[in-house]
Protein backbone atom coordinates (compact mmCIF):
# COMPACT_ATOMS: atom_id res chain seq x y z
CA UNK A 1 0.00 0.00 0.00
CA UNK A 2 2.86 2.34 0.84
CA UNK A 3 4.36 1.67 -2.59
CA UNK A 4 1.01 2.37 -4.24
CA UNK A 5 0.70 5.58 -2.27
CA UNK A 6 4.22 6.57 -3.28
CA UNK A 7 3.54 5.85 -6.96
CA UNK A 8 0.29 7.79 -6.68
CA UNK A 9 2.07 10.76 -5.18
CA UNK A 10 4.75 10.65 -7.87
CA UNK A 11 2.10 10.48 -10.59
CA UNK A 12 0.28 13.45 -9.11
CA UNK A 13 3.57 15.32 -8.89
CA UNK A 14 4.37 14.64 -12.55
CA UNK A 15 0.86 15.73 -13.56
CA UNK A 16 1.21 18.89 -11.50
CA UNK A 17 4.54 19.72 -13.14
CA UNK A 18 3.05 19.07 -16.58
CA UNK A 19 0.12 21.33 -15.81
CA UNK A 20 2.52 24.00 -14.58
CA UNK A 21 4.61 23.64 -17.75
CA UNK A 22 1.48 24.05 -19.86
CA UNK A 23 0.70 27.28 -18.01
CA UNK A 24 4.09 28.80 -18.90
CA UNK A 25 3.42 31.53 -21.49
CA UNK A 26 4.75 31.14 -24.99
CA UNK A 27 6.77 34.30 -25.64
CA UNK A 28 6.39 35.38 -29.25
CA UNK A 29 8.74 37.93 -30.80
CA UNK A 30 7.44 40.45 -33.31
CA UNK A 31 8.54 43.69 -34.95
CA UNK A 32 5.55 46.04 -34.89
CA UNK A 33 6.71 48.29 -37.74
CA UNK A 34 5.70 46.25 -40.78
CA UNK A 35 2.12 47.09 -41.81
CA UNK A 36 -0.20 45.41 -42.70
CA UNK A 37 1.50 42.46 -40.97
CA UNK A 38 2.29 44.20 -37.69
CA UNK A 39 2.15 47.83 -36.62
CA UNK A 40 1.04 50.06 -33.76
CA UNK A 41 -2.51 51.40 -33.42
CA UNK A 42 -2.97 54.94 -32.04
CA UNK A 43 -3.54 53.48 -28.57
CA UNK A 44 -0.19 51.67 -28.70
CA UNK A 45 -1.57 48.19 -29.20
CA UNK A 46 -0.19 45.86 -31.88
CA UNK A 47 -2.39 45.21 -34.91
CA UNK A 48 -1.92 43.34 -38.17
CA UNK A 49 -2.06 40.03 -39.98
CA UNK A 50 0.89 38.44 -38.14
CA UNK A 51 -0.51 39.49 -34.78
CA UNK A 52 -4.00 38.13 -35.54
CA UNK A 53 -2.59 34.87 -36.89
CA UNK A 54 -0.46 34.46 -33.77
CA UNK A 55 -3.41 35.01 -31.46
CA UNK A 56 -5.51 32.54 -33.47
CA UNK A 57 -2.75 29.94 -33.19
CA UNK A 58 -2.49 30.48 -29.44
CA UNK A 59 -6.27 30.10 -29.09
CA UNK A 60 -6.17 26.91 -31.15
CA UNK A 61 -3.35 25.51 -28.98
CA UNK A 62 -5.11 26.75 -25.82
CA UNK A 63 -1.79 28.32 -24.91
CA UNK A 64 -1.07 31.47 -22.96
CA UNK A 65 0.99 33.72 -25.21
CA UNK A 66 2.79 36.98 -24.57
CA UNK A 67 4.10 39.26 -27.31
CA UNK A 68 7.61 40.67 -27.11
CA UNK A 69 8.46 43.59 -29.42
CA UNK A 70 11.93 43.58 -30.90
CA UNK A 71 13.65 45.16 -33.93
CA UNK A 72 13.68 42.63 -36.76
CA UNK A 73 17.44 42.13 -36.77
CA UNK A 74 17.35 41.36 -33.04
CA UNK A 75 14.68 38.65 -33.21
CA UNK A 76 16.92 35.63 -33.87
CA UNK A 77 19.48 36.69 -31.21
CA UNK A 78 16.57 37.11 -28.74
CA UNK A 79 15.32 33.62 -29.61
CA UNK A 80 18.75 32.10 -29.05
CA UNK A 81 19.13 33.63 -25.57
CA UNK A 82 15.57 32.53 -24.66
CA UNK A 83 14.16 36.01 -24.35
CA UNK A 84 11.45 34.69 -26.68
CA UNK A 85 10.27 31.20 -27.63
CA UNK A 86 9.13 31.84 -31.20
CA UNK A 87 9.34 34.49 -33.93
CA UNK A 88 6.13 35.35 -35.73
CA UNK A 89 7.16 38.40 -37.74
CA UNK A 90 6.98 37.72 -41.49
CA UNK A 91 10.29 35.83 -41.42
CA UNK A 92 11.16 34.00 -44.64
CA UNK A 93 12.20 30.36 -44.44
CA UNK A 94 15.70 30.38 -45.95
CA UNK A 95 18.57 27.90 -45.90
CA UNK A 96 20.80 30.50 -44.25
CA UNK A 97 18.35 31.04 -41.38
CA UNK A 98 17.83 27.29 -41.00
CA UNK A 99 21.42 27.11 -39.79
CA UNK A 100 20.43 29.20 -36.76
CA UNK A 101 16.77 28.33 -36.11
CA UNK A 102 14.10 25.77 -36.95
CA UNK A 103 10.93 26.73 -38.79
CA UNK A 104 7.32 25.65 -38.87
CA UNK A 105 5.55 25.11 -42.16
CA UNK A 106 4.77 28.34 -44.01
CA UNK A 107 1.78 30.45 -43.04
CA UNK A 108 1.96 32.70 -46.12
CA UNK A 109 4.04 33.27 -49.25
CA UNK A 110 4.40 36.41 -51.40
CA UNK A 111 7.12 37.66 -53.80
CA UNK A 112 9.50 40.58 -53.31
CA UNK A 113 9.23 43.65 -55.57
CA UNK A 114 10.94 46.93 -56.28
CA UNK A 115 9.06 50.22 -55.87
CA UNK A 116 10.29 53.32 -57.66
CA UNK A 117 8.87 56.44 -59.31
CA UNK A 118 5.95 55.68 -61.56
CA UNK A 119 7.16 55.41 -65.16
CA UNK A 120 10.61 54.07 -64.25
CA UNK A 121 11.67 51.14 -66.42
CA UNK A 122 13.59 48.18 -65.03
CA UNK A 123 14.22 45.25 -67.36
CA UNK A 124 14.94 41.65 -66.40
CA UNK A 125 18.71 42.27 -66.27
CA UNK A 126 18.15 45.36 -64.07
CA UNK A 127 20.87 47.33 -65.84
CA UNK A 128 18.79 50.49 -65.37
CA UNK A 129 19.42 50.34 -61.61
CA UNK A 130 23.10 51.28 -61.96
CA UNK A 131 23.79 54.36 -59.85
CA UNK A 132 20.43 54.17 -58.04
CA UNK A 133 20.09 54.20 -54.25
CA UNK A 134 17.78 51.46 -52.96
CA UNK A 135 16.63 51.18 -49.34
CA UNK A 136 16.23 47.81 -47.63
CA UNK A 137 15.44 46.71 -44.10
CA UNK A 138 18.51 45.69 -42.16
CA UNK A 139 18.70 41.96 -41.39
CA UNK A 140 16.08 41.07 -44.01
CA UNK A 141 16.32 38.71 -46.97
CA UNK A 142 15.91 41.80 -49.14
CA UNK A 143 19.11 43.29 -47.74
CA UNK A 144 20.99 40.09 -48.55
CA UNK A 145 19.63 39.99 -52.11
CA UNK A 146 20.35 43.66 -52.70
CA UNK A 147 23.88 43.32 -51.32
CA UNK A 148 24.76 40.18 -53.27
CA UNK A 149 22.86 40.79 -56.53
CA UNK A 150 22.05 44.48 -56.93
CA UNK A 151 25.22 46.03 -55.48
CA UNK A 152 27.45 44.31 -58.10
CA UNK A 153 25.24 45.95 -60.75
CA UNK A 154 26.24 49.37 -59.44
CA UNK A 155 23.34 49.89 -57.03
CA UNK A 156 23.99 51.72 -53.75
CA UNK A 157 22.26 49.61 -51.10
CA UNK A 158 21.21 51.54 -48.00
CA UNK A 159 20.04 49.53 -44.95
CA UNK A 160 17.47 50.92 -42.48
CA UNK A 161 16.23 49.68 -39.15
CA UNK A 162 12.57 49.74 -40.27
CA UNK A 163 10.58 49.82 -43.49
CA UNK A 164 8.70 52.90 -42.29
CA UNK A 165 11.96 54.87 -42.25
CA UNK A 166 12.57 53.77 -45.84
CA UNK A 167 9.16 55.06 -46.94
CA UNK A 168 9.96 58.48 -45.48
CA UNK A 169 13.24 58.69 -47.40
CA UNK A 170 11.67 57.44 -50.65
CA UNK A 171 8.94 60.07 -50.39
CA UNK A 172 11.54 62.74 -49.55
CA UNK A 173 13.62 61.83 -52.60
CA UNK A 174 16.60 60.61 -50.59
CA UNK A 175 16.15 57.12 -52.07
CA UNK A 176 15.37 56.07 -55.62
CA UNK A 177 13.34 53.13 -54.39
CA UNK A 178 13.01 50.18 -52.06
CA UNK A 179 13.00 46.40 -52.29
CA UNK A 180 10.63 44.55 -49.96
CA UNK A 181 7.67 42.16 -49.78
CA UNK A 182 5.09 43.03 -52.46
CA UNK A 183 2.11 42.95 -50.11
CA UNK A 184 3.90 45.10 -47.55
CA UNK A 185 4.78 47.66 -50.22
CA UNK A 186 1.27 47.73 -51.64
CA UNK A 187 -0.56 48.25 -48.36
CA UNK A 188 2.14 50.07 -46.42
CA UNK A 189 3.20 52.55 -49.10
CA UNK A 190 1.55 52.45 -52.53
CA UNK A 191 -1.98 52.61 -51.11
CA UNK A 192 -1.10 55.61 -48.93
CA UNK A 193 -0.88 59.31 -49.77
CA UNK A 194 2.92 59.16 -49.46
CA UNK A 195 3.02 56.45 -52.14
CA UNK A 196 1.21 58.46 -54.81
CA UNK A 197 3.39 58.69 -57.91
CA UNK A 198 5.21 55.44 -57.12
CA UNK A 199 4.68 51.95 -58.55
CA UNK A 200 6.07 48.43 -58.77
CA UNK A 201 8.85 48.21 -61.36
CA UNK A 202 10.85 45.33 -62.76
CA UNK A 203 10.32 41.60 -62.15
CA UNK A 204 8.90 39.78 -59.16
CA UNK A 205 11.70 38.23 -57.08
CA UNK A 206 11.15 34.62 -56.01
CA UNK A 207 14.58 32.95 -56.09
CA UNK A 208 14.44 30.40 -53.22
CA UNK A 209 18.16 30.95 -52.57
CA UNK A 210 17.31 34.41 -51.27
CA UNK A 211 13.56 34.50 -50.73
CA UNK A 212 13.11 31.02 -49.29
CA UNK A 213 10.08 28.79 -49.22
CA UNK A 214 7.48 31.12 -47.77
CA UNK A 215 7.04 32.76 -44.40
CA UNK A 216 7.21 30.60 -41.29
CA UNK A 217 7.42 30.80 -37.52
CA UNK A 218 10.96 30.39 -36.17
CA UNK A 219 11.70 28.39 -33.02
CA UNK A 220 14.97 27.46 -31.36
CA UNK A 221 17.06 24.71 -32.92
CA UNK A 222 15.76 21.35 -31.75
CA UNK A 223 12.51 22.73 -30.30
CA UNK A 224 10.37 20.14 -32.06
CA UNK A 225 7.62 20.35 -29.43
CA UNK A 226 6.74 23.96 -30.22
CA UNK A 227 7.29 23.49 -33.96
CA UNK A 228 4.93 20.51 -34.05
CA UNK A 229 2.15 22.13 -32.04
CA UNK A 230 2.40 25.31 -34.10
CA UNK A 231 2.25 23.26 -37.31
CA UNK A 232 -0.85 21.47 -36.04
CA UNK A 233 -2.44 24.82 -35.17
CA UNK A 234 -1.61 26.30 -38.60
CA UNK A 235 -3.28 23.30 -40.27
CA UNK A 236 -6.29 23.61 -37.95
CA UNK A 237 -6.98 27.30 -38.57
CA UNK A 238 -6.56 26.71 -42.30
CA UNK A 239 -9.15 23.92 -42.13
CA UNK A 240 -11.72 25.56 -39.84
CA UNK A 241 -11.97 28.89 -41.68
CA UNK A 242 -10.20 31.05 -39.09
CA UNK A 243 -7.23 31.68 -41.38
CA UNK A 244 -9.49 32.87 -44.23
CA UNK A 245 -11.37 35.24 -41.92
CA UNK A 246 -8.11 36.85 -40.86
CA UNK A 247 -6.78 36.92 -44.41
CA UNK A 248 -9.94 38.59 -45.74
CA UNK A 249 -9.61 41.30 -43.09
CA UNK A 250 -6.36 42.47 -44.70
CA UNK A 251 -6.16 41.16 -48.27
CA UNK A 252 -8.42 40.55 -51.25
CA UNK A 253 -6.40 37.57 -52.51
CA UNK A 254 -5.06 34.25 -51.24
CA UNK A 255 -1.89 35.23 -49.37
CA UNK A 256 -1.13 31.62 -48.44
CA UNK A 257 0.10 30.98 -51.99
CA UNK A 258 0.76 27.69 -53.71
Amino acid sequence: MKKLALFGALALSVLSMSAFADEKPLKIGIEAAYPPFASKAPDGSIVGFDYDIGNALCAEMKAKCTWVEQPFDGLIPALKVRKIDAILSSMSITEERKQSVDFTNKYYNTPARLVMKQGATVSANMAELKGKVIGVQRGSIHERYATEVLAPLGVEVKPYSSQNEIYLDVAAGRLDGTLADATLLQDGFLNTDAGKGYAFVGPAFTDPKYFGDGIGIAVRKGDSANAERLNAAIAAIRANGTYKKIQDKYFNFDIYGQ
